[in-house]
């Protein structure tokens, strides 16, 4: 659950209240494969405050979902990568906190009351609310205000220290983009349809190099792919060529109308590229026989290599720099309160 303007950027002050849409008492932890009696069990004390079990499943939760919605809770591969950082993150917030206390902030009692009343408005009935404060407050309305009011710290010392001193300029943007060209090059493309006649044995994993085709068979292959060349070229757009790879082709394209979608001209076999550097967009080609296979190609689109307008990438590039930024602020945070802090893991 996000308040007031809480996960200003994602990772912030996420550690603070449950879902929304609680059923009952033991849901949280039963959802994530812990038992609800060791739902308080201490995992971490933070300069003497206690994180405990239910802390480290919110967490758990924000990070994964998918865990909640799920009777097996968090895959077992993923568990204990999971509750690694889902502990950091929570240290990491109980840290923040403790900061904003030493330094004296405070949360005005209007903006506290706002926050209240945006919690309560995520529930659809009063008695989901009261199952809500009874789960995350033990009854007491005033524990959930307590909580409220930890998250809104949490919140604003971040927003000092990381949010604030996170914003990247339009005229730092294109700094990047000009001393970083190389970045925003796209490279030459294909995007391609194809028909492909392929040879009796097929690589496969048992046999991944099997034996070139034999000249009776190159002949028989050749007489498939004659007739499949014929029914090609007298298709007239993209829907009847696919529709044709799917009766006929024999590549693992065929489900997909034969489409390859876009494809770096490097990365085409020498016989394709040459065959496809000179067709016109909707033009179908002769037989090519390329890796032991004959294939009939029809060009969708050739785009040429290019550099992207710092126009195109603007956005995107200045959103992304911001999140680095945004990320390396956090890292450091993280190391300057943990430098002279106790942290006992349990």
């Amino acid at each position: 659950m996000v308040l007031g303007g809480l996960g200003l950027m994602g990772t912030t002050a996420r550690a603070q209240l449950m879902d929304s849409h609680p059923t009952t008492s033991a849901e949280p932890a039963a959802s994530a494969n812990v038992p609800m009696q060791n739902a308080s069990r201490p995992v971490a004390r933070v300069n003497g405050a206690v994180l405990t079990e239910m802390d480290l499943l919110r967490e758990i939760y924000t990070i994964f979902p998918y865990a909640k919605q799920h009777s097996g809770g968090i895959p077992k591969a993923m568990e204990a990568d999971m509750r690694r950082g889902a502990l950091k993150m929570i240290e990491f917030e109980e840290l923040v906190y403790q900061e904003a206390k030493r330094r004296g902030m405070t949360i005005a009692p209007e903006r506290l009351t706002k926050a209240e009343k945006a919690l309560r408005k995520q529930f659809e009935n009063e008695q989901q609310y009261k199952e809500f404060v009874q789960v995350e407050g033990n009854g007491s309305e005033q524990a959930i205000r307590t909580k409220i009011k930890r998250s809104l710290l949490i919140e604003d010392l971040l927003k000092v220290e990381v949010a604030n001193k996170s914003v990247v300029t339009l005229a730092e943007t294109k700094a990047f983009y000009e001393k970083n060209p190389e970045q925003f090059k796209l490279p030459e493309t294909y995007a391609l349809q194809t028909i492909t006649i392929m040879p009796p044995v097929r690589p496969s994993r048992q046999q991944p190099n099997p034996p070139p085709p034999t000249a009776e068979q190159l002949k028989e292959m050749k007489v498939r792919a004659d007739e499949a060349l014929r029914q090609a070229k007298a298709t007239k757009n993209y829907e009847e060529f696919g529709i044709l790879a799917e009766k006929i082709s024999e590549d693992d394209y065929r489900v997909m109308m034969g489409n390859h979608k876009a494809v770096e001209a490097k990365n085409l076999p020498p016989e394709v590229l040459q065959a496809a550097s000179k067709l016109q967009v909707g033009q179908v080609s002769d037989l090519v026989l390329a890796e032991g296979a004959y294939t009939i190609i029809r060009l969708i689109a050739h785009n040429p290599a290019r550099m992207q307008s710092f126009e195109e990438v603007s956005k995107q590039l200045q959103a992304q720099m911001r999140r680095q930024k945004t990320e390396k602020l956090q890292h450091e945070l993280d190391a300057r309160l943990r430098k002279n802090a106790k942290i006992e893991e349990l």
